[in-house]
């Protein structure tokens, strides 16, 4: 890793082994002897170096994370292009390692189409990018460009080095598989510029498809609203097949269409339980009065996907309910089971706080027979992937 001597300091002092990959432009900030006594191993600092230990592809095979901080412009623009005419080239070309990169140039050069267009093809390649900041920047300048404080690095480093370990130990239980999860919150127009709708961010079923293909499964998503970046890793993901819909009857109709092949159908969208009758062409402005919406029920997704199930498909359904105790989320949630007819349920609490537009949540995995047969809580691609060792084990 190049660059940030305090990045170093602190994944050394974490108990992590470092090895700085300085480029020729970083040692004229910071010297050979430095980033030694920081790394605590000796620096390599050319192609060239060690050349009958192979040093400069050892570099990149034997690491588990690669950190660059800072990225510069230049260094991002070479990663793009897969240019290898330095050490650090050469490193990132051969480690299938994760890669953290933490911008740092001036807000011209950051905003310049040409850096958006490399961040967006290493993005597409799976490297992590953490900042750039916005603030304060050399000569006086102020905007984003500045690179990010070492803490936030080192968090995402070890969250990037967390998710390869998984990556590598992940099951394949799903290979050759088809699921259809559906995602997101449905909205109802009411006319032009307004909607009924709700709070869902669509993470948790965004973090369930990529979980599954990840897993080995082909994966449609279909996605209601969500929030900003919510689909980012699963339109990246070479598994996955995204479709977008907006009302609660688009999402009938893609669903419908994606359990035709689907082994397993896992409904996560929280779905809009009425429409308003009559749509308006106009906008209803406020000089007209109040409005008076007649109401009327959306269609059961959820039922109508396990009244039209194939022997031997599996449909998941999610419950988000208030609740003031676990005994009555779980009696809620087996109420909602009975109901619906599935083979698997996932209950969870929602509040102002909790459940929705958060990146963690807590579940309750009720199966054909009302047993908890799991109860799963952290970040909600953790929350996936108990879901489906809870499909796995019930199938």
């Amino acid at each position: 890793m190049p660059g940030s001597s305090a990045t170093r300091r602190a994944l050394v002092t974490n108990g992590h082994e470092v090895h700085v990959v300085p480029t020729a432009d970083s040692l004229r900030f910071v010297g050979t002897t430095t980033w030694e006594a920081v790394s605590r191993n000796p620096v390599t600092t050319s192609v060239h170096d060690d050349v009958a230990q192979v040093r400069h592809v050892a570099l990149g095979t034997s690491a588990d994370l690669v950190v660059i901080a800072p990225a510069t412009a230049n260094t991002l623009a070479k990663m793009a292009a897969g240019i290898a005419d330095d050490l650090l080239g050469v490193t990132l070309l051969a480690t299938t390692a994760p890669v953290v990169v933490a911008p740092a140039m001036h807000t011209a050069m950051w905003e310049h189409a040409a850096t958006q267009a490399n961040i967006e093809v290493l993005r597409s390649r799976g490297v992590h990018v953490v900042g750039p900041a916005d603030g304060p920047l050399t000569g006086g300048d102020s905007g984003p460009g500045r690179m990010v404080e070492p803490d936030e690095i080192l968090a995402a480093a070890l969250e990037a080095a967390s998710s390869g370990a998984a990556r590598a130990a992940r099951p394949t239980d799903l290979a050759g598989r088809r699921v259809a999860v559906s995602t997101g919150g449905t909205r109802e127009p009411i006319d032009p510029v307004r909607y009924l709708g709700n709070r869902s961010s669509g993470r948790q079923g965004a973090a369930l498809a990529v979980a599954a293909a990840d897993r080995g499964a082909e994966v449609v998503l279909v996605a209601a609203h969500v929030d900003d970046g919510v689909l980012d890793a699963a339109t990246r993901h070479p598994r996955i097949t995204v479709v977008r819909v907006s009302t609660t009857a688009e999402l009938a109709d893609a669903m419908t269409d994606a359990a035709a092949s689907a082994d397993v159908i896992a409904m996560v969208a929280a779905v809009a339980d009425f429409r308003v009758a009559e749509v308006s062409h106009d906008k209803l402005r406020k000089e007209d009065g109040v409005p008076l919406l007649d109401l009327v029920p959306n269609p059961d997704v959820l039922a109508g996907l396990v009244a039209g199930r194939r022997p031997g498909q599996t449909v998941v359904g999610f419950a988000a309910e208030t609740a003031d105790s676990d005994e009555e989320l779980l009696e809620r949630g087996r109420r909602k089971r009975a109901r619906k007819g599935v083979d698997l349920l996932i209950v969870n609490r929602v509040s102002w706080d909790a459940g929705f537009e958060t990146p963690d949540n807590r579940v309750l995995i009720l199966d054909a027979e009302d047993t908890v047969v799991a109860d799963a809580e952290g970040t909600k691609r953790e929350v996936a992937d108990a879901v489906w060792d809870a499909v796995a084990v019930s199938r």
